[in-house]
C-alpha cells in the first residue's frame, strides 16, 4: 500500500511539474489511523462498538453451546430413541443452527449491524477530519494532501488542479470535429483547445472568489436573522412579563373586592346583641 502511494505521488509530482514548472507544488500527507486513534470521540465510539460486538459474540457462544449440548444428548440417547424421536431432535437441532446462522448474518454480515453501526459511530468523526483537511488545505495553500494509510490516497486537492471541465470540453469538441468543413473553424477550435493551465486557473479562481462572496453574504444574512430573532424573543419575553403583571394585579384587586364583600355579608349576618 505504501509503495502504491509513493508511486502515485511521484507520477503526480512529475505531471504537475511539467504543467506548472514555474510554481512548485505544496504537498502534505496524513496518517488517518493515527489521527482517529487520538480523537477522544473516536475512542469513545470505538469502546461503545466493541461493547456491542462482545455482547453479540456472547449471545452467539451461548446459542452455539446450547446446540452442542443438544447434539451430545442426542448421541448419548440415540440407542434408546425411536426413529421418529431421532428425526424430531435432528430437525430441532437444524432449526437452531439455522437461527444461529441467521443471527451471524444479521450482526456480522456484509449488511449487518456491525457495518451499519460502525458507520453511524465513526462516520461523523471521519467527516470532522475531512472538514479539517479541507480547511487546512485552503488556508495553507496546499496543492495536494494524501492519506498514506488509505487506498483512497488523495484526500485534498486544490481546485485549480481540477481539469475535468477541460477534458469534457475536448471530448465534446472532438466529437463534433467531424461535422466541421471549414479549415478556419478547425483552426479556431484548436486555438480554443490550447488554452493554458494558467488561464483555466484564473477562471477557477474567479469562480472561487464569487463562491466565497456568496458564502459570506449568506453568513451575513443568517447572522442578521439571528439578531432579529433574538430581538423578537426579548420583546416577546417583555410582553409576557407585562401581561403576567397585569393579570396578577387584576387578580389581586378581584380578591380584595371579594374579601370586602365577604366581610360585609358576614357583618350583616351577625346577630343583634342588643
Amino acid at each position: 500500500m505504501k509503495g502504491q502511494f509513493i508511486f502515485s505521488l511521484v507520477l503526480l509530482i512529475g505531471f504537475s511539474t511539467q504543467i506548472q514548472a514555474q510554481k512548485p507544488n505544496r504537498i502534505a500527507y496524513i496518517d488517518m489511523e493515527y489521527i482517529l486513534a487520538n480523537v477522544p470521540d473516536y475512542k469513545e465510539a470505538s469502546v461503545q462498538l466493541d461493547g456491542r460486538i462482545q455482547q453479540w459474540k456472547t449471545e452467539l457462544e451461548k446459542d452455539l453451546k446450547k446446540v452442542e449440548e443438544m447434539k451430545i444428548a442426542l448421541e448419548q440417547e440415540r440407542a434408546l430413541l425411536t426413529k421418529e424421536l431421532i428425526e424430531e431432535r435432528e430437525t430441532t437441532i437444524a432449526f437452531e443452527e439455522s437461527k444461529i446462522a441467521e443471527y451471524q448474518q444479521k450482526r456480522f454480515g456484509p449488511n449487518g449491524d456491525l457495518i451499519i453501526q460502525k458507520k453511524q459511530l465513526i462516520q461523523p468523526i471521519q467527516d470532522q477530519v475531512f472538514n479539517a483537511l479541507q480547511e487546512i488545505g485552503v488556508q495553507r495553500n496546499y496543492d495536494f494532501i494524501f492519506d498514506r494509510t488509505s487506498n483512497v490516497g488523495m484526500v485534498f486537492s486544490a481546485e485549480r488542479h481540477n481539469i475535468s471541465d477541460q477534458v469534457l470540453r475536448i471530448i465534446t469538441r472532438a466529437a463534433g470535429r467531424e461535422q466541421l468543413s471549414s479549415k478556419d473553424e478547425i483552426a479556431q477550435m484548436e486555438v480554443e483547445e490550447n488554452r493554458t493551465v494558467e488561464e483555466d486557473a484564473v477562471v477557477t479562481e474567479k469562480k472561487q472568489a464569487i463562491e466565497n462572496a456568496k458564502t459570506e453574504r449568506e453568513a451575513y444574512i443568517e447572522e442578521r436573522q439571528k439578531d432579529r430573532d433574538s430581538i423578537r424573543a426579548v420583546k416577546q419575553k417583555e410582553f409576557e412579563e407585562r401581561r403576567a403583571k397585569v393579570l396578577e394585579e387584576r387578580q389581586r384587586k378581584k380578591d380584595s373586592i371579594d374579601n370586602l364583600r365577604k366581610q360585609r355579608i358576614e357583618k350583616e349576618n351577625e346577630p343583634n346583641n342588643n
